[in-house]
């Protein structure tokens, strides 16, 4: 089984190089933000308090979003792999994941991170925000702060992985179909 952590900080092209991997490989889609969505559309409380967090640049809590992941894992146990998209977003995240996966008899594959410069990330933001309406796309002081969150608490999570010989970067700018033909290769080498 294919489990990919596509990891890079917000703007850096995850979604678009996902519905690459997705397309090719057949994994399921694991996006913590687009599960977080479905439940803010959805009204639920959980909805309701991921929005407030999310409004505020302030990550949902792991507890959370781990009981995502497991129920999309037992939702799909005949998938040929899952990609994870956004998340894990902390070591301890990374932790739990990995326990998470362990209980279903399941590791992570590789970590693949696409690497690009904040004021690249904070224009490709503002620019998204022009056309899919999330708010937290369309300030840019809200969008400095996530990518500095990112920075403070995501961005150790590649040396968690890199401890475990499952981590590669590479350069996420450029065109398309480049960064997927590097995203490949690292996938046929693991």
């Amino acid at each position: 089984m294919l489990n990919l952590v596509l990891f890079g900080p917000p703007g850096a092209g995850k979604g678009t190089q996902s519905a690459n991997i997705i397309q090719k490989y057949g994994l399921i889609h694991l996006s913590t933000g687009d599960l977080l969505r479905a439940e803010i559309n959805a009204g639920t409380s959980l909805g309701l308090e991921a929005k407030k967090l999310m409004d505020q640049g302030i990550l949902v809590p792991d507890a959370v979003v781990i009981g995502m992941i497991e129920n999309k894992l037992n939702e799909n146990k005949a998938a040929a792999g899952f990609i994870f998209d956004g998340f894990p977003r902390t070591v301890a995240q990374a932790e739990a994941l990995d326990s998470l996966l362990a209980s279903h008899d399941l590791s992570i594959t590789q970590m693949i991170a696409l690497e690009v410069a904040e004021e690249e990330l904070t224009q490709r933001l503002l620019e998204r925000g022009k056309s899919s309406g999330r708010p937290d796309d369309q300030n840019e002081e809200l969008i400095r702060k996530r990518v500095q969150e990112y920075t403070e608490k995501t961005a150790p999570v590649a040396g968690y992985y890199a401890n475990q010989g499952k981590f590669t970067g590479i350069n996420g700018v450029g065109e398309i179909e480049e960064i997927f033909d590097q995203i490949l290769s690292i996938i046929e080498r693991s």
